[in-house]
Formats: C-alpha cells, sequence, structure tokens
C-alpha cells in the first residue's frame, strides 16, 4: 500500500507576517516597554552571583566579584544572569530570535572573516539562546547608559545615545524586511563601510583613531599572541605564566596528573576536529599541540574553566593560539527554556553560527571528563584573531553615539537572520514609540544595576563575599 504525499506546509505571505507583528502590539504595546518594575519577589542579586560561582574555579573567584566591583559598568559586564532574570517579566511581543543573551556595547567590535578582512560584528555567545528578540535591544541600551554615566554625560546625552541606537536597529530590521533571505544572510559590516559611515558622523579625530584601531585589530593575531605569551624554556617554546590571570599546566600539577591532563587535551583536540568543516580539520592537523596554560578571561566569565593551547606548524615559528572555554547553561535557559543541543558547546556555536555574518575558522566544540571526573562541554576558537574592541571610557557623547548606531544596526542584522524581520519590523514601526519607550527603560535599568552593584560592594566590605584584584 502506498503512502499519501505530506502536502506542504502553507507559509505566511509577507503581509500575513506584517499583520501578526502589528497585532502583538494589542497585547505588548510599544510604550509598556518603558517601564521596569522591581516587584517584591525580585531575587537576591547576590545569590544568583553565588549560585554561579557554586560551580567555578574556587580560587578565581575572588577575582570575578574584585573586577565587578570596580565599577557599576564592569558590574553589569558580569551580571547577565541577574538581568535575565528581570527582563522575564517585562512585556514581550511573541517573536523569537536567536539571542546574543549578552548583548553589552562592548561585546561588538572587529573581527576577522575567513578571507582576510576586517568586520564588524557580535563577538560573545556564551548565553545564546533563542528568546525575545527585546531582550537583547534593552541589554544593549542599558548598557549604553551605565557606560555613559561613567563618562559623565547627562540625561539628555544619554537618551540621544539611546534613541540614536534603537532607531538604528528598527530602521535597519526595516530594510532587512524588505530584502530577499539570501541578500539577509550575506550583509555584513565590513572595515571599508565602517570608515564610510563615519563620514559626517564623527570628528575627524575621531576617524582617524579609528583607523589606528583597525590597523591594530590586524596585528592581534596568534603571531602576535605568540611574541607576548611564551617563552623558550631548555630550548623548548613554552607558554610564559602570569599568575593569577595565566598558569602553565607545568606550573600547577604534579608531573603524573599533568601528564594524564594533557593527554586528555591531545584527546580533545583530536576530537574537537570532528566539529570542524572537512578542509578546517586538514587545516588543524598540521598543527601539533605542545603546550597548556589555564586563563582568566572577561569579567562575566572569570572562574569558568579556559584553557589556551599552544601548538606548532610547520616549526617552531608557525604558531597557531586556540581557546577552549567551558560552556554551561545559558543563564537565559531558566526563563526561556533549555537548549535543545545536549551540549553546551555545541549552543554556542550553533548560535554564534547563526548571528555572526562571518564565524572563527577554528569554532568548534567537545566534551570533556576532567581530572576530577566531571564531566563538562567546552567551545574551541582561535585565542586571537584580529580582534579590536572600543575603549568606552575614551568616547564622548558624538562618538558613543555613533558607536551605538553601528551596534544596533548589527544586532537587527543577527536578528534577521533568525528571527521573523517581517514581523519585528511591522511591529516596531515607523515612528520612535519603541525608541522612546527604551530611552525611560535604560535609565530605569541603570538605577537598578547601580543599586545592585552597591549591594555587592558591601557585601565584599563586610566579608560576606571574597574580592582579589586581578
Amino acid at each position: 500500500m502506498g503512502h499519501d504525499k505530506e502536502r506542504p506546509v502553507r507559509r505566511a505571505t509577507p503581509e500575513e507576517r506584517a499583520a501578526e507583528g502589528r497585532a502583538a502590539r494589542r497585547t505588548a504595546p510599544r510604550s509598556a516597554h518603558a517601564e521596569y518594575r522591581r516587584g517584591p519577589d525580585r531575587p537576591d542579586p547576590l545569590a544568583i552571583l553565588e549560585a554561579q560561582s557554586a560551580l567555578r574555579v574556587p580560587e578565581l573567584v575572588p577575582i570575578r566579584y574584585g573586577r565587578m566591583t570596580e565599577s557599576p559598568f564592569r558590574f553589569y559586564r558580569g551580571a547577565a544572569a541577574i538581568m535575565a532574570s528581570d527582563l522575564a517579566g517585562t512585556p514581550d511581543s511573541g517573536v523569537r530570535v536567536q539571542l546574543c543573551g549578552d548583548a553589552h556595547m562592548l561585546n561588538f567590535r572587529l573581527l576577522a572573516s575567513p578571507e582576510r578582512r576586517l568586520v564588524f560584528d557580535i563577538n560573545d555567545f556564551d548565553e545564546t539562546l533563542p528568546g525575545p528578540w527585546e531582550w537583547d535591544v534593552k541589554r544593549l541600551s542599558s548598557s549604553l547608559v551605565i557606560a555613559g554615566r561613567a563618562n559623565d554625560f547627562d540625561e539628555s546625552e544619554r537618551a540621544d545615545i539611546v534613541a540614536a541606537t534603537v532607531r538604528s536597529y528598527r530602521e535597519a530590521m526595516w530594510r532587512f524586511a524588505e530584502m530577499r533571505n539570501l541578500d539577509v544572510w550575506y550583509a555584513q559590516l565590513d572595515s571599508e563601510r565602517l570608515q564610510e559611515m563615519a563620514v559626517g558622523r564623527v570628528s575627524k579625530r575621531a576617524r582617524h583613531e579609528l583607523e589606528v584601531a583597525m590597523s591594530k585589530a590586524r596585528t592581534r593575531d596568534s603571531l602576535q599572541a605568540f611574541g607576548k605569551l611564551t617563552e623558550v624554556v631548555d630550548g623548548r617554546r613554552r607558554i610564559a605564566a602570569d599568575p593569577p590571570l595565566l598558569v602553565p599546566i607545568a606550573d600547577f600539577l604534579p608531573d603524573v596528573e599533568r601528564t594524564a591532563l594533557m593527554a586528555q587535551f591531545h584527546d580533545l583536540v583530536e576530537r574537537y576536529a570532528h566539529t570542524l568543516p572537512s578542509d578546517r580539520r586538514a587545516l588543524l592537523g598540521g598543527f601539533q599541540l605542545v603546550d597548556v596554560a589555564r586563563k582568566v578571561v572577561g569579567v562575566g566569565s572569570v572562574g569558568t574553566r579556559c584553557w589556551i593551547f599552544l601548538l606548532l606548524g610547520r616549526d617552531s615559528e608557525d604558531p597557531l593560539f586556540l581557546q577552549a572555554k567551558e560552556a554551561g547553561p545559558s543563564v537565559l535557559a531558566a526563563h526561556v527554556g533549555a537548549s535543545r543541543y545536549r551540549n553546551q558547546g555545541e549552543r554556542v556555536v550553533s548560535g554564534q553560527r547563526l548571528m555572526q555574518a562571518t564565524s572563527d575558522i577554528f569554532l568548534g566544540w567537545e566534551r570533556v571528563e576532567g581530572i576530577d571526573g566531571r564531566t563538562r562541554d567546552f567551545y574551541v576558537r582561535q585565542l586571537r584573531d584580529w580582534k579590536g574592541i572600543a575603549v568606552a571610557e575614551n568616547m564622548v557623547p558624538r562618538g558613543m553615539r555613533a558607536f551605538g548606531e553601528l551596534c544596533g544596526a548589527t544586532l537587527a542584522r543577527a536578528h534577521a537572520r533568525s528571527g521573523d524581520r517581517i514581523a519585528i519590523a511591522a511591529y516596531l514601526g515607523k515612528g520612535d514609540a519603541f525608541d522612546r519607550a527604551l530611552v525611560r527603560f535604560a535609565e530605569e535599568y541603570a538605577d537598578q544595576n547601580e543599586r545592585d552593584h552597591e549591594a555587592l560592594v558591601e557585601a565584599v566590605r563586610t566579608g560576606r563575599l571574597p574580592s582579589e584584584a586581578g
């Protein structure tokens, strides 16, 4: 007996998708996004941080708290889990996209494409999961207010920066809504386009600083890391110690355990290679692992297990640095549902490949059983590959506004690749209702962030939480 052919699923027309987006305004008015309400049952933010720290390397946790106490902005960078909890109670249009999960302004930066072109894109995907697109926009907007306050920008200057950023997101989403699917996928912001956009937006001095930053970014690669992070010991190239931020395994494990761990790392590199396309796997096969060190990275990530691998290719002057970073469940998972990927490293890699216009050629993942008997997931990428990061402290209002506009448009492109760009554009509309709402939200959430930062500072002062400079 034959089987009936499955009928193709009818797809909504662009007009129907736009109608759905406009209809969402009834259940989640755009103006409603202005409010941030601190409910009486709001979880203790320090308890959220402590729960994360319980899963991290104990001796590194004080460094995390030390970095977060330095300023409200540094606290915010490490408080993605706190904000995820707060965003769970905010209005939701119902349209889902692949979220970055930690879209603060310093997670937008210059990166290298596989074709060796410098592009501007989102960088950090540790928390990526599908969820409400509004959450990324709110995290970006709030970060700009917090950075603006640190630079002593007045309220009107901060409002102008946020409004311009959200307008850039909204207008870019409209452009993407009118584009063909393939054109959205191919869209990217390269260095040439970045320089063109800077004309008329920022001063001549700022444009010069951009050129310097792009030139500097091109030098941040494995060769630069090789010269900075390694030394010759007994005629062999090794990673140089800089404790507690960079510790070679030879410095903190006895010989027997070190030999066992190095064997596991050799196995990790070999097995991780199978998550790469075949051509990249062949390229990696030309390198040999020679040394490993534990590295402290970022602010929010401090205490997670992060290893850097030194590999050598043709000879001792042909280096490749890889970074294997522990991947736990996203801070969003408790609020939007668990990842469909069993391996959290694969979750990170899949989200990154979906949101970025172009990704690191060595991006992959693996699961490892440590010498403590616990199994952990990791994702792997190059340690340095033409990365250039903005310095928020050096920005003037006009420069931060231009940077915010770049971030807004870049975030819209990332969301348009995975979500219903037509519905989002229709929901936003061509007026500034959503823009104005987020100006208010960002200021109110910056107030909350300052209160949480003060609570952490007090907890360190009274000895509830340990702190160490690093």
